[in-house]
């Protein structure tokens, strides 16, 4: 055995001092796939037997109508839950025995509070199946131990994270309670309190055994019909085109035979890269050393709750009467060749990386200095670029879906929703592999850098307005590289030296956020520029930090749950757009073509909004799921029938429309169109030309007079009415120019060829600087477009909320008889009533609100914030979210008027007011562009 102490380490015939164990040489941080063949984990069982047994367990059917590849915790619960929604010919197979990767040794460990709606929802699910439904299906124990957990704060932020978890809890029911440090020593008396702000005690999380929770899942799913085949490595994945050029899915193969399947489902873990590959499918995660250590007894820790001390990074999970010891350090040792050998194995315990969770866990628990060490676990767990597991079906072939990157997160039953109905029943989107750009998920640094950071940064405080260091730069749009001095030849060079240089974006102190691999600007630093660095592994690697780094330092900064630092920067932003004049760069955007000789077709029943207008005209959509959820928000233009002029006119032989998407979902946008169009047999095709074109936004009472001065076309609105489009000539260059607006004001987007977007650019502010024009970022449109009551789509518009919930009916064209996806759902509910509605709320203390604050009406919890910002012009906090009635009833406008509201934040309630309209601009008058009145 080994002694925890700091003094030194006693192992079997083996002693040295502290400090003989510190690394002196440098830490490579990748291995060769070599393994250790001891074991020990915490339980009493896994499924492992040496039997002796070389071939199948069964023989193989010829065909089925779901294969799921992997028998880990998720591939279990998939099949578990297939079989439950009415399945039967399905089929698991797994290359060893079930769990033999990862879910034997995995610490199973389950705390129902998490920073996400959709996770505390995942996480209940997941609890009520271990501990109530399995065993009353099967009357087999799954191991369920309710021993409650503990989340340490050493710090007021800390703090304040933990409150916010307990207030979003309050609505789901869930129970807990922020402790003192005299009354968390009164729970756990072996704990060392003397340095905790404060604890949250959450009393019925607790502990799942992942390998009794699995030989049961598959129990009951055999009992349902379900087929279990072990001993049988899949060696290929056949995918042929259909009719219509569609890469899918039609066999999975293997040395023992081949089954037919239209549907498989990889669920193989660490080894889900390999599977991707055999059907030319991209799965972006890593894998690394996972560790954790099991002491001997401890006198007294007998009945103690979990406990995740996130300032240390380490946890302490109850082991009868012993603890297990593990953590997330910021020099992980990655597994770049992973071994198709590797089963019901571990890896040596690299004690120099391990060394910092136990000077945490003594720090908290101090009778393990004097604990002994009953074994170590070192296994392989795959971790992806957000930390977030990669779900659903993947883009490049049909028919295969991706359940991996993750250790028992509870997403089986959503998983197998998905593959029976063609979407999950809740808002996935975080987990769905199309939150990755396509050009990205294969990008070996990228994977690298931002898979490194999120578990580096794994129990750190979840911030509203955090970035990562990692994975930057890897899509700049045209005048991010332009203006950044990153020229690609002479004629952009030339260009830029013709212009001042107080024009260049990150010479004004451009603060740029990263989404779907872009660089968007978030906000301008007036103080001086903030250039994002290449990654330094947080000093991990012997790789040398990064010294002066002003947007780390800046990031830093906004590190709080108050009003950020840069509060008054980002209102002086939003009100130089209300008053005057400011150009926003929205060049990230997905920009899409839609054509062919059934687009007509394909647009009327992919889109709610009627687009069967004039060409020249453009409409704000949503696009649905068959149950009616709001896949997308976008805008549509109807193009006039012209000469090809890539990439603003593309060949219109027919009816073409032109999308505009949020850059953020592009990747999801263009998967769920080319879904509905592959469906539905439509015969069109799509092209992307986000790359080749840029979009700057100008807004604000004073932007018509400052585009007049550089256009060649009349403004006026009898010429150039709202939600309409024309190529116009801007500073010499043709540009497409929509009459629209995201924050409420008079204005133009500019869809400009990127060859042509700094000369642009620098025309609209050179002649906007009498009118004090200002740039502005994302964080700004974010306060604006709340403010005036504008969707933010995955925030407060998802796949779970329909436009009748969300306000939207405007958008879909049910006074006409015209069919679109979605709609009996729509009429459905239309019917029966809204039990569901978003309400927007204003508070008047002065505090700041960020989402998932808990609504109360007449003191009852009704719902939470989904989304919340400050709002300058009308100088208060104001947010939206969705309520229920108490009773489940429909929830009427009269409802929201008489009911008494508030809103909890971080543990303290405050009166607010609850609205049915925004309460900026209710008319509509701004962006029509009248401002006389006011």
């Amino acid at each position: 055995m080994a002694i925890l102490g700091r003094a030194g380490w006693r192992v079997v015939g083996f002693w040295r001092p502290l400090g003989a164990v510190c690394r002196t040489s440098p830490r490579c941080y990748s291995v060769p796939s070599e393994h250790t063949t001891e074991k020990s984990v915490p339980y009493t069982k896994t499924l492992k037997q040496d039997d002796g047994l070389r071939g199948p367990t069964k023989a193989l059917p010829s065909s089925a109508d779901v294969v799921v590849i992997g028998g880990g915790s998720l591939g279990c619960q998939t099949l578990y839950h297939l079989c439950k929604m009415g399945l039967t010919n399905v089929v698991l197979l797994e290359r060893d025995r079930l769990t033999a990767g990862t879910t034997w040794h995995t610490a199973g460990l389950l705390w129902q509070l998490r920073p996400s709606d959709t996770e505390v929802e995942l996480l209940a699910h997941t609890r009520h199946v271990v501990s109530s439904e399995l065993q009353a299906e099967t009357g087999l124990d799954t191991g369920w131990i309710q021993n409650g957990g503990l989340f340490i704060a050493s710090n007021k932020q800390r703090l304040d994270e933990y409150k916010r978890l307990m207030s979003l809890g309050k609505v789901y029911g869930i129970e807990s309670y922020v402790l003192s440090p005299a009354e968390t020593k009164e729970l756990y008396p072996l704990m060392n309190v003397r340095d905790l702000y404060g604890t949250l005690y959450v009393p019925k999380d607790g502990t799942m055994d992942p390998a009794g929770t699995c030989a049961t899942l598959s129990r009951a799913a055999t009992a349902r019909g379900a087929t279990v085949v072990e001993n049988c490595p899949v060696t290929g994945i056949q995918v042929n085109p259909d009719h219509m050029g569609v890469r899918r899915v039609r066999a999975v193969e293997t040395a023992f035979g081949t089954i037919q399947t239209p549907c498989v489902v990889n669920c193989a873990g660490v080894w889900a890269t390999k599977l991707g590959e055999l059907a030319g499918v991209n799965v972006p995660l890593v894998a690394m050393h996972h560790a954790y250590v099991v002491t001997e007894r401890i006198e007294g820790i007998q009945n103690m709750p979990n406990v995740r001390d996130h300032d240390a990074s380490v946890y302490l999970r109850l082991q009868g009467d012993a603890l297990s010891v593990g953590g997330y350090e910021q020099n992980p040792i990655f597994w770049d060749v992973v071994s198709d050998k590797f089963a019901f194995s571990l890896f040596d315990l690299d004690w120099n990386i391990f060394m910092q969770h136990i000077d945490g866990a003594i720090n908290r628990v101090p009778a393990l200095e004097k604990t002994g060490i009953k074994s170590t676990v070192c296994g392989p767990e795959s971790f992806t670029a957000d930390h977030k597991p990669l779900l659903g079906e993947a883009p490049e072939v049909r028919g295969f879906y991706l359940g991996c990157g993750f250790n028992s997160a509870g997403c089986g039953k959503e998983l197998a929703h998905w593959i029976i109905h063609g979407r999950p029943e809740k808002d996935m989107y975080g987990y769905d592999i199309r939150r990755f750009h396509h050009s990205i998920t294969n990008n070996s640094r990228w994977l690298r850098e931002r898979s490194h950071e999120s578990y580096a940064k794994n129990y750190s405080v979840v911030f509203p307005f955090d970035e990562p260091l990692a994975g930057r730069n890897m899509r700049k749009d045209p005048l991010y590289q332009v203006l950044s001095h990153e020229h690609t030849n002479t004629h952009t060079h030339t260009l830029l030296c013709s212009f001042p240089p107080f024009l260049v974006l990150q010479e004004q102190g451009c603060v740029f956020q990263e989404r779907h691999g872009w660089e968007r600007p978030g906000w301008f630093n007036t103080d001086t520029s903030a250039p994002i660095l290449d990654y330094d592994y947080y000093g991990a690697y012997e790789i040398t930090k990064n010294k002066d780094y002003k947007y780390n330092e800046l990031l830093g900064k906004e590190y709080t749950f108050d009003f950020p630092p840069h509060h008054g920067t980002i209102r002086d932003e939003c009100l130089a757009c209300r008053c005057s004049v400011a150009v926003f760069n929205m060049s990230y955007f997905g920009k899409f073509y839609l054509m062919g000789p059934d687009a007509k077709k394909a647009a009327d029943w992919l889109f709610t909004a009627d687009i069967n207008k004039a060409p020249g005209s453009t409409v704000y959509s949503c696009m649905l799921n068959r149950r009616g959820g709001t896949e997308s928000d976008l805008t549509v233009s109807r193009l006039q029938a012209g000469p090809t002029h890539l990439p603003l006119t593309p060949e219109c032989n027919g009816d073409t429309y032109y999308l505009a998407v949020g850059g953020a979902v592009a990747q999801h946008n263009w998967s769920h169109i080319q879904t509905v169009l592959q469906d539905q047999g439509f015969d069109c095709t799509m092209a992307d030309h986000s790359e080749d074109m840029g979009m700057i936004s100008i807004q604000g009472p004073r932007s018509r007079e400052l585009l007049q001065e550089i256009v060649d076309a009349d403004l006026s609105n009898e010429a150039f009415p709202f939600s309409t489009h024309k190529i116009i000539t801007a500073a010499g260059h043709k540009v497409r120019a929509m009459r629209l607006s995201f924050v409420g004001e008079l204005g133009w987007e500019l869809h400009i060829p990127k060859e042509s977007c700094v000369p642009v650019y620098q025309a609209v502010m050179s002649a906007g600087a009498k009118y004090g024009v200002r740039n502005a970022g994302y964080r700004a449109i974010d306060s604006l477009s709340i403010e005036k009551g504008y969707r933010h789509w995955h925030a407060d518009l998802r796949p779970d909320d329909t436009p009748l919930e969300a306000g939207l009916a405007f958008t879909c064209k049910m006074k006409t008889s015209i069919p679109f996806l979605g709609r009996e759902a729509l009429e459905s509910q239309k019917a029966t009533g809204l039990h569901r509605r978003i309400v927007c709320f204003t508070i008047d203390e002065r505090v700041p609100m960020f989402g998932l604050e808990a609504i109360y009406c007449n003191g009852v919890p009704v719902g939470h914030l989904r989304r919340a910002e400050f709002g300058y012009a009308i100088d208060k906090t104001i947010g939206y979210g969705y309520i229920r009635k108490p009773d489940g009833g429909v929830v009427t406008p009269e409802y929201i008027r008489s009911g008494e509201f508030s809103l909890e934040r971080m543990g303290v309630v405050y009166k607010a007011r609850a609205h049915l309209k925004s309460p900026f601009d209710p008319d509509n008058k701004r962006v029509k562009g009248i401002y006389s009145t006011e």
